[in-house]
């Protein structure tokens, strides 16, 4: 039987990170040689890897819309040589990176797993091995996965419903809202209708630099402090609101919603809850929100409503149809009653 191929897209983060004087770094190079020191990769029960390393080599907190596109226009530009792909990444804003990936790559019929590790590939004791043995097993796996997804400490998640949950555990990410896709235990064991089906051909929407804020929501906030965002370039604001989306109402929040309508802002109520959905209306507390246009986030994470907002508005729509668009179920991340 023909050995299927995998390919390994290296971006940075602590998976391939080195000791330094000033603390672990990216070094251009090391991972080839630290993935060379697994014998699990070259069994021939595994697939074909080929590695390629992004230049440079970034903290993930340092990954953004620039790099977004890149990872994309690299799967794309390989989509018909591999049968899947593993991005290699930072922790921290991994979510975001799986988010972004989801609604950038439509028509997806290829597994694109995202993972990386807590500990580096050069500390004896180490997550990453694991996580890039099991990627890599799922990327080849004969289970279609025709979506992004991270996998992280045996679980495999669809990747806009995942967000970092610890920095130091191993066990460092959840999908709250969403059962995970699949379990490496003893044996891989995957939940096969809950996986998207397979999607037709691919192509990329690409994101471009939009203004997009986050307010998180607090007792005793005052919303004439932050009336200076709200300029007529701010495409996209995400509230992370109390509960089922409830917020402090007063004179000042009128003045907010108002100009945030004005400029033709789109403002999506988030829950500050890790569990649950925001449902704007539910609750007298966030009437204001309703009559100003606010639409609900329901369950989406913040990395999926802020990803979504640069899908949506890198495709120049209206606000009131991204308004639409952004309470429907896209790509897997949003709960629809």
């Amino acid at each position: 039987m023909k050995r299927k191929k995998v390919c390994l897209i290296h971006t940075g983060g602590t998976i391939g990170m080195t000791r330094t004087e000033r603390g672990y770094a990216p070094e251009a190079g090391y991972l080839e040689k630290a993935l060379a020191g697994i014998p699990e990769l070259r069994d021939p029960a595994m697939p074909v890897c080929d590695l390629v390393e992004f230049d440079p080599l970034l903290d993930s907190s340092n990954i953004a819309v620039h790099e977004w596109t890149k990872l994309a226009e690299a799967i794309a530009s390989r989509y018909d040589q591999y049968d899947g792909f593993v991005i290699l990444h930072g922790t921290d804003t991994m979510a975001y990176t799986a988010s972004a990936l989801s609604f950038m790559l439509d028509g997806l019929d290829k597994p694109v797993i995202v993972t990386g590790s807590q500990i580096p590939l050069c500390e004896i004791r180490n997550d990453a091995r694991d996580n890039v043995i099991t990627a890599v097993l799922l990327a080849a796996s004969s289970q279609p996965i025709p979506e992004v997804c991270l996998f992280f400490g045996n679980q495999l998640f669809r990747g806009n419903r995942a967000t970092k949950v610890s920095s130091d555990e191993l066990i460092a990410f959840d999908s709250p809202n969403y059962p995970p896709l699949a379990e490496a235990g003893v044996k891989i064991v995957f939940q096969q209708d809950l996986l998207l089906k397979t999607g037709g051909s691919l192509w990329i929407s690409p994101f471009r630099p939009q203004k997009i804020a986050v307010l998180k929501i607090f007792p005793g906030i005052q919303f004439d402090f932050f009336e200076n965002i709200l300029t007529g370039s701010l495409g996209g604001l995400v509230l992370e609101a109390f509960g089922a989306g409830n917020i402090p109402e007063s004179e000042s929040l009128q003045h907010f919603l108002d100009k945030a309508r004005a400029n033709g802002t789109v403002i999506v109520v988030c829950t500050q809850c890790l569990r649950g959905s925001a449902v704007i209306g539910q609750y007298e507390t966030s009437s204001m929100l309703k009559a100003a246009g606010a639409v609900s986030g329901g369950d989406m994470t913040v990395e999926a409503a802020v990803t979504k907002l640069y899908y949506l508005l890198s495709l120049d729509l209206d606000p009131d149809t991204v308004k639409q668009m952004m309470q429907q179920n896209l790509r897997g991340e949003l709960t629809v009653s």
